[in-house]
């Protein structure tokens, strides 16, 4: 078992790509005035909880659409991402940022409409995840999680979700599909080998992969939430420039080693499928498939 950890420029890479798709998704979901829902009092902070926060793309996209005086705890596996928090904070145009005293303080994060106390925790979430402060809660949220989980994890999100009445917001889960344009005589072999690796444990149980959704679905709705979903795709036009042509090789070569790391007697055929798919990057375009799902308590 490995646990599976994500560089902080891979994350600063997919941010764009995942802002654009989670606008696309919110509007459909009515995120925005579904979550204001869950302020019950104009005069408490709205307490969230973050899981698998990475360098806090999920705090930087959502808590400018909760909107005024926010309390976040972030959690992470990986120190090193929660570290970057202070630079990635004050990056952020027409927003501003209390000094960083170290990642056992408290950093604040205020824009136009919101303020946010915010505290960074190390956390393995397979051995802790029933010790945060469920009950504290508002909101629990997670971004480009589920599919990294498995079936006996996700069912403890939903107990000790239940079990507090918190609200559910989890965000760019993969649902399996890729999109190429053109298309090329490999791209199945390789999707297929691909899910094949995705649903290797990554530290949270033998993970679901494009299956976690529709698990997670089932077991909220039988604990009696409202659930909601809407796709939240992710477009790369590798002819829009740099950035997507970037984005777009960085997707063609982790496909590229997954498959060849889960089948060893493919990797000729994987080998040549990078190759063209990388020549094509300039003008090829993809998309890849996510599912945001939203749940209300009933």
């Amino acid at each position: 078992m490995s646990t599976a950890t994500f560089s902080a420029d891979w994350l600063q890479m997919r941010e764009p790509f995942d802002a654009a798709a989670r606008s696309a998704a919110a509007m459909e979901l009515q995120l925005e005035k579904r979550l204001a829902s869950l302020r019950s009092s104009p005069t408490r902070p709205l307490r969230v909880i973050d899981l698998a926060c990475g360098t806090g793309a999920n705090l930087r996209w959502l808590a400018p659409r909760l909107g005024g005086a926010q309390q976040w705890l972030v959690v992470d596996h990986d120190a090193d991402l929660l570290h970057c928090w202070p630079e990635r904070l004050a990056a952020v145009e027409g927003a501003h940022t209390g000094s960083d005293a170290g990642l056992h303080e408290p950093l604040s994060f205020a824009g136009p409409g919101f303020e946010i106390g915010i505290v960074r925790q190390p956390m393995d979430l397979m051995a802790g995840l029933e010790t945060l402060p469920w009950h504290a809660a508002d909101l629990v949220t997670a971004s480009a999680l589920l599919d990294l989980v498995g079936t006996a994890w996700l069912h403890r999100l939903v107990a000790a979700s239940a079990a507090s009445g918190v609200a559910l917001l989890m965000s760019l889960n993969v649902d399996g599909r890729h999109g190429w344009t053109p298309e090329d005589p490999a791209d199945a072999t390789v999707d297929r080998l691909f899910a094949e690796h995705q649903r290797q444990d990554k530290g949270l149980g033998l993970a679901l992969g494009s299956q976690a959704v529709a698990v997670l679905r089932r077991a909220l709705e039988a604990a009696g939430y409202r659930v909601f979903t809407a796709s939240s795709d992710w477009w790369v036009d590798g002819g829009a420039g740099p950035q997507a042509q970037a984005m777009q090789g960085a997707l063609i070569e982790g496909m590229a080693q997954a498959a060849q790391e889960q089948s060893r007697a493919s990797a000729t055929t994987v080998g040549a499928w990078r190759r063209r798919r990388l020549a094509l990057a300039p003008q090829g375009q993809l998309r890849v498939g996510h599912i945001d799902l939203l749940a209300l308590p009933g």
